[in-house]
């Protein structure tokens, strides 16, 4: 098989998918290539993608205002893309920031919410256990809750909603690993596992974690890939009913080990439901795209398990899961805490990655930058204060 198009995709996760999608609709020949979710992680011998889950935090609340306003930019498209597609992704049961009453986090959090007018509720202690009586927060934390237009998505179902869109406007979905690229001064030849070639005027590659593969990229970019465990804990069906209002938490504490992030009562493929917790205790940093392909099919870390289970403990006493299980997953640190959206060493082959643990939620919005930067030669940040230029190692 072979095809010629405009523009190829390399990356049919959250941010490929949205690129793919604004490419598709903007009326450019596309391709979107990449594999399909495996059905064995640990037998798999090929790449794998952070959004082979259930339930991801949205917010437009954030301690940064660039990044709410890729939140805001995105989830203001959610609807759209569920009507368009037919797929349903987003849950809106809102988000609670808690954080140290007073401090600079729940101030920056505030600042970012008043400058693109977003609603929120401020708490005091008192006002949170209120609220939330199934959390036990500390004394001297308070909170900001955003009730609307917060929650939590799917990020299987916005790939794959993303992904319908794309296909409607005319895009091709080939749903193979790519093994190769190779630019020459007048196009880029793409191929797959599959033997296919496949030629482009341009190519944006975004591969997430993947992209520093010295089979892609003529330049790695500089950051850094790491293990992240997150633990499931199945709920009892007792529980289900006084838990069906709980909203997504962030907690912001004095140190990174005292920080996570939890994922209200969500069902699974499985059938069961789960609440989600992440947050490690510290870095385990994968330097190579073997070290990432053996993490995936490795199953995560005992330790980081144990780490968030007691932090699940301490936040929902009165809740005992039926069952926990842990899961491997990366994030990708940018040196500039943004997301890296650039060209390599020409203008024919792009990056568009880098999420830093915090763009599901946002990746419409960073797939639209990555697609003007195709269409336009430039990317269309209007209303950012910081810049998505890569850097390189």
């Amino acid at each position: 098989m072979s095809g010629t198009f405009d523009t190829i995709v390399i990356g049919k996760g959250m941010m490929g998918a949205a690129a793919a999608r604004h490419l598709a609709v903007s009326g450019t020949s596309v391709a979107l290539i990449g594999p399909d979710e495996p059905r064995d992680w640990a037998t798999h011998d090929g790449v794998f993608s952070s959004h082979y889950d259930n339930g991801r935090i949205t917010r437009t609340i954030d301690s940064d205002s660039d990044w709410a306003r890729m939140a805001r930019r995105s989830i203001e498209r959610y609807h759209g893309i569920e009507t368009r597609s037919g797929v349903s992704f987003y849950t809106e049961v809102g988000c609670l920031i808690a954080a140290a009453d007073g401090g600079a986090y729940l101030r920056n959090v505030d600042a970012a919410a008043r400058g693109l007018g977003v609603s929120v509720a401020h708490m005091d202690p008192p006002g949170l256990q209120s609220r939330f009586p199934y959390f036990s927060f500390q004394d001297h934390e308070s909170g900001i809750f955003e009730a609307r237009d917060a929650g939590h998505v799917n990020p299987r179902a916005l790939v794959a909603a993303e992904t319908v869109c794309a296909a409607m406007a005319g895009a091709s979905v080939i749903s193979h690993e790519v093994t190769g690229l190779a630019e020459t001064a007048d196009d880029v030849t793409v191929t797959t596992a599959d033997g296919a070639t496949y030629q482009a005027q341009k190519v944006l590659v975004a591969t997430g974690g993947f992209a520093l593969s010295e089979r892609l990229l003529r330049r790695k970019p500089a950051m850094q890939v790491l293990a992240r465990t997150v633990l499931f804990a199945e709920v009892a069906e007792a529980d289900r009913g006084r838990l069906s209002a709980m909203p997504s938490l962030i907690r912001n504490g004095p140190t990174e080990a005292e920080s996570f992030y939890l994922l209200p009562p969500i069902v699974y493929p499985d059938g069961k439901t789960y609440i989600k917790i992440g947050g490690d205790p510290d870095d385990l940093q994968l330097h190579d795209e073997a070290q990432i392909r053996s993490w995936f099919r490795g199953g995560g870390r005992e330790e980081a398990a144990a780490h968030l289970a007691r932090h699940l403990a301490d936040i929902l006493p009165d809740v005992t899961p039926t069952s926990t299980y842990f899961s491997p997953c990366v994030v990708s640190l940018t040196e500039t805490g943004y997301p890296y959206i650039g060209y390599v060493s020409s203008d024919r082959v792009a990056v568009l990655t880098g999420g830093n643990g915090m763009a599901a939620k946002s990746c419409d919005e960073i797939g639209r930058l990555g697609a003007s930067l195709i269409l336009d030669g430039k990317v269309d940040d209007d209303g950012y204060s910081q810049s998505f230029a890569p850097v390189f190692a």
